[in-house]
């Protein structure tokens, strides 16, 4: 290839790379801005990243509470935690560490069950059956707990809470209920700032 050609070349890419940036709808503007990004830490590098946690070890999102606000924590574990154990972790409750830190759960004594169809991105979390006389304050505070934690992974991008296999209604941020798919949008006045 001749150096008019490469120049040629060069030039072709370059007007391209000026009509697609131009093209993407977005006025140009003056002075950088913030930009809001999603809440999500994830588990593995994205094909062809690098690789920045010492090997073997990956990060885990858990969504503890301090203060009456959910705070996410991101721990550090040997190999990723399916969706099942990753809310097996969070019902645990916070390490002695973080337990220092202030954060706490709405979760103790709670057992759940946590479906991941193959495919798909929607978590069902089965929840059992209380104990009479065991109805909880925090009840909202638990939900967004759950559906912040779980959105946190890289496969889920909702969930659904069921007991007895029926889909259940359960409590909003804004005190409404819902039996569809929670977001973590559904739970963001809950969520202390990073």
């Amino acid at each position: 290839m001749t150096g008019r050609a490469q120049r040629a070349g060069r030039l072709v890419t370059v007007a391209l790379a000026g009509l697609l940036a131009a093209s993407c709808g977005l006025p140009p503007e003056d002075e950088p801005h913030p930009v809001d990004l999603p809440l999500r830490a994830p588990a593995s590098p994205a094909p062809g990243g690098t690789v920045t946690d010492p090997p073997g070890e990956v990060a885990e999102v858990l969504c503890l509470v301090r203060d009456g606000r959910i705070v996410q924590t991101v721990r550090r574990v040997g190999t990723p935690a399916t969706a099942q154990r990753q809310v097996e972790h969070l019902v645990a409750g916070p390490t002695e560490a973080e337990r220092a830190n202030g954060l706490t759960t709405a979760l103790a004594a709670t057992t759940l069950r946590v479906d991941l169809p193959a495919g798909g991105a929607e978590a069902r979390v089965e929840v059992a059956e209380r104990e009479e006389g065991s109805a909880r304050s925090d009840e909202t505070i638990g939900y967004g707990q759950i559906v912040c934690t779980l959105t946190s992974r890289g496969d889920v991008n909702s969930v659904v809470f069921t007991r007895a296999g029926q889909a259940l209604q359960v409590p909003r941020a804004d005190g409404s209920l819902s039996r569809g798919p929670l977001r973590i949008g559904d739970y963001a006045s809950l969520i202390a700032p990073s």
